[in-house]
């Protein structure tokens, strides 16, 4: 017999690290490297970056894996160097100071609760603006000693990476996160074990270990499913963020809700407030529900004055179409059980997340928040009054502009986002006392006295290392990709520092219209070949991998960046991330945003970009709409011209054209002998001094405790004492005026003295301006205990019959009471010219409602 040459059988690896072990000089640093404080104070970040700037490459920025591989060796050249010392001293020192603070205990405590979270590209538990704006906030409330909390998931292959096909598709790639490199700690039980929540779901527990996310002072708790007491089922809960079918995204909701309340529960932490960032998060008020039902013997009525009390539901989406909606059967899957815990019947539990109760619709977590939470607000001006509209269906009595739906609009985190050459031009010029006080306008106007040429050096710089960037990663993207070099190289070597350069980064859903610039591409061409005004673009941006029309835009950019007309005039960048968002919204001259009016709900990317003085260019969309200023950027009107949408796109493609042609473009190059623009230096600082103090997280935090947050807390405060009394109260109070409300009659109204109970007496009048008007209704509530109020609703009059255009709304006088009976006035003068229609609203009143639609009942008479 032959003996084989060769023979094996496959290798058994084993996993085997080698950890460093810090001397004690440096070993504080490790716990900043698990504080994503380094994040936003720069010098931390400097300080790992010149341990080792190739390992720290390396990394991708991440300090744990640099710490974890930096070589004994150099960590010996660092104790010796003295001056690198100091500077580990100076970061130790600052960070203990910050963390040595204590919360302010005047503002309220919060339970925030979100589905993604964007602090880092090396914590990939974020899609796009959602989970970048709640990393911001968590972020500021730490800088602003704010006492919260976070509720989150700690996803296994988070948000996908993209690349770019040779043929300009784009591929998803999902890279699994190794939680052992990440900025993130186990959290643990008293013996040492990391901490596991069994979340009960219907037929069993599903598992999660818990993780906590040091974000400053504020600690962000998050849960994964990936364990191996979970069936490969469940593992998969915590896989993907935004991934799997409607099943699984309602596992993921039940998760984030009630496994989330469980998960606090556990951890014996309660708040004043508990806010919803997004439905996603509707679910923690069914468990807050059951906790007070169940463990605190309240009844369901009674469970929900306190819930609601405390409750805030942010919306940032301006669409119905946005909202998650679920199938009755999906539901009853997984919270069959609840209701009758609850004390409700299923029919009810449904009709909290219907608009219209009763029908056959699907259950709305935005409309279960809605129904209980006593607050809600959108994320700018506009879009409060976009949900407003969108709202009004689940009380039909109320039109829009009544309801309680309010606003704060969305900001951004100055620290992270401002870029240091920015951020020591700040420094040096402003208070010193500056991050504690964004929203002085009088500090941002000390931009004034910095030289032109000083300001006009920084943005040279920023410009030139996104640049830099560019064509780093552009080169190293060819090497992995094995694209035509000569391709690359062409578009790297076309890349104009002295170019205007322009920067459109967001998610590529159609709304955003990513394909507005390229509505006319002869004109297009002839505006980036100008060779006396050249310009260039850089775009980047994900598609959701489910959102064929949002992919195919992309396929077309690329496409069109690769005419040789085009070529390194347009560029598009992969795979758009928090790192490269850094750069671009820093670098660029000019930030383009061209959403469908008014669908863009807030957007921040533009925010970012004004904290590093680069000007914006959008529709009056969004905050744009209430942060535009002449001379301090551009804009497209709010205002629609065609309903056909292929019309008005082409319109606003041509207004574009127009402006980068005879306004942006002259501006730019009216240049001086140093080889800058005054005029374009005077619209930049126009623009810092002007806008960016009202854009930034500090304010937006204030706005939630002045609005929104300390309201509730005293309503929680009223709701609760004295063993829920004030509940107990306002239960009984909605009960029997529910039960009552069909039997109170209207004993008379007199109009002008005329008698028009019945109505018809009085179905069309007119009146001369001036002329006194006068209303006495007389209302007997029969055995009803509370009390009823009555306002006039006045609305323009609609020949055709199609809308209703609401006006005003006056609320009566009660002059007096007689056993059951209400006497109620109303004088007033006819004052509002033409024609208008007005009706008699009749509604509970109680001292301590919130508002109106706290309690929606509504009879017209």
């Amino acid at each position: 017999m032959r003996i084989k040459s060769s023979y094996s059988n496959s290798p058994m690896w084993r996993s085997a690290h080698t950890q460093v072990n810090l001397p004690k000089e440096l070993l504080p640093l490790e716990k900043i490297s698990r504080n994503l404080w380094w994040v936003w104070n720069q010098d931390a970040a400097d300080l790992f970056a010149e341990f080792d700037p190739l390992l720290w490459k390396e990394t991708e920025h991440n300090p744990v894996l640099l710490l974890r591989k930096l070589p004994c060796e150099r960590i010996n050249e660092i104790l010796k160097d003295a001056a690198l010392m100091n500077k580990v001293h100076s970061v130790i020192r600052n960070f203990e100071t910050y963390m040595s603070q204590k919360f302010d205990t005047s503002k309220p405590s919060i339970a925030y609760f979100s589905m993604e979270y964007g602090f880092s590209h090396v914590l990939k538990i974020y899609s796009g603006g959602l989970g970048v704006l709640a990393g911001d906030y968590l972020k500021e409330a730490s800088d602003s000693h704010v006492d919260l909390v976070g509720v989150g998931f700690l996803y296994r292959y988070g948000y996908f990476t993209q690349t770019i096909s040779p043929d300009g598709q784009q591929v998803a790639n999902y890279e699994p996160q190794d939680f052992a490199d990440l900025p993130l700690e186990p959290v643990l039980n008293e013996d040492g074990n990391q901490m596991i929540l069994a979340v009960p779901y219907p037929d069993r527990d599903i598992y999660a270990n818990v993780w906590r996310v040091n974000v400053g002072r504020i600690n962000l708790y998050l849960l994964d499913t990936d364990l191996d007491l979970n069936s490969v089922y469940d593992k998969s809960i915590t896989h993907q963020l935004y991934g799997g079918d409607w099943e699984n995204r309602l596992k993921q909701e039940y998760l984030l809700g009630i496994g989330g309340i469980h998960l606090l529960n556990k951890l014996g932490i309660k708040k004043d407030i508990y806010h919803c960032n997004e439905g996603h998060a509707a679910l923690i008020n069914a468990q807050r529900l059951l906790d007070l039902i169940e463990g605190k013997d309240l009844t369901f009525n009674q469970a929900l004055e306190v819930v609601r009390a405390s409750g805030l539901y942010t919306v940032h989406t301006p669409v119905p179409a946005g909202h998650d909606y679920f199938e009755e059967g999906l539901l009853g899957k997984y919270l069959g059980s609840y209701p009758a815990r609850l004390g409700i019947s299923w029919q009810e539990f449904m009709d909290m997340g219907r608009e219209h109760p009763g029908s056959d619709e699907k259950f709305s977590m935005s409309v279960f928040a809605l129904n209980t939470c006593l607050e809600a607000n959108g994320v700018s001006y506009l879009h409060g009054i976009v949900s407003q509209k969108m709202f009004q269906p689940i009380w039909p009595a109320y039109f829009p502009q009544e309801l309680h739906v309010g606003h704060v609009t969305n900001g951004v985190h100055m620290p992270t986002w401002t870029a240091k050459e920015m951020k020591a031009l700040y420094e040096k010029t402003f208070d010193k006392n500056f991050y504690e006080d964004q929203s002085n306008h009088e500090i941002w106007d000390d931009i004034y006295s910095v030289r032109d040429e000083d300001l006009w050096n920084v943005r040279l710089k920023l410009k030139n290392r996104l640049i830099n960037y560019v064509q780093t990663q552009m080169k190293e993207g060819w090497i992995k990709s094995q694209k035509a070099p000569s391709t690359i190289f062409n578009i790297v070597d076309k890349i104009n520092p002295d170019a205007l350069l322009v920067g459109f980064g967001r998610r590529f859903a159609t709304y955003k219209r990513a394909h507005l610039l390229f509505t006319d591409l002869d004109r297009l061409s002839k505006l980036v070949n100008n060779e006396k005004y050249p310009i260039q673009f850089l775009y980047t941006g994900k598609a959701h991998p489910a959102d064929g029309a949002g992919q195919g835009l992309i396929k077309q950019i690329v496409e069109i960046s690769r005419r040789p007309e085009f070529l390194g005039k347009i560029i598009f960048l992969e795979n758009y991330d928090m790192r490269l968002a850094k750069r671009l919204i820093s670098g660029v001259d000019i930030w383009l945003n061209t959403p469908t009016r008014p669908l863009e709900a807030s957007g921040t990317s533009g925010e970012k970009a004004e904290m590093n003085g680069v000007l914006n260019f959008s529709v009056l969309d969004g905050w744009w709409y209430e942060g535009y200023r002449e001379e301090a950027g551009w804009c497209l009107t709010d205002k629609r011209t065609y309903s056909n949408q292929a019309y008005q796109d082409e319109l606003d493609a041509a207004r574009i054209y127009s402006i980068f042609e005879n306004e942006i473009l002259p501006l730019y190059y009216a240049r001086n002998s140093k080889g800058y623009s005054p005029e374009w230096m005077q619209y930049v600082k126009n623009s810092i001094a002007h806008i960016a103090p009202e854009y930034t997280t500090k304010r937006m935090i204030d706005d939630y405790i002045k609005n929104f947050y300390k309201p509730e807390q005293a309503r929680t405060k009223l709701v609760t004492a004295n063993n829920y009394a004030k509940a107990k109260e306002l239960a009984a109070w909605k009960e029997d005026t529910a039960a009552n409300w069909d039997k109170f009659t209207v004993e008379q109204v007199l109009f002008n003295g005329q008698d028009i109970k019945d109505g018809a007496a009085l179905a069309f009048s007119n009146f001369t301006e001036g002329e006194k008007l006068s209303v006495r209704i007389v209302i007997d509530k029969k055995n009803m205990i509370g009390d009823l109020g009555i306002d006039c609703v006045i609305t323009e009059r609609d020949t055709e019959k199609k809308n209703t255009k609401f006006i005003s709304s006056e609320e009566f006088k009660l002059a007096k009471k007689e056993g059951s009976k209400l006497y109620f006035e109303f004088d007033a003068e006819a004052k509002i010219p033409g024609g208008c229609n007005f009706a008699y609203r009749v509604f509970p009143k109680h001292p301590d409602m919130a508002h109106r639609q706290d309690f929606a009942f509504v009879r017209w008479i």
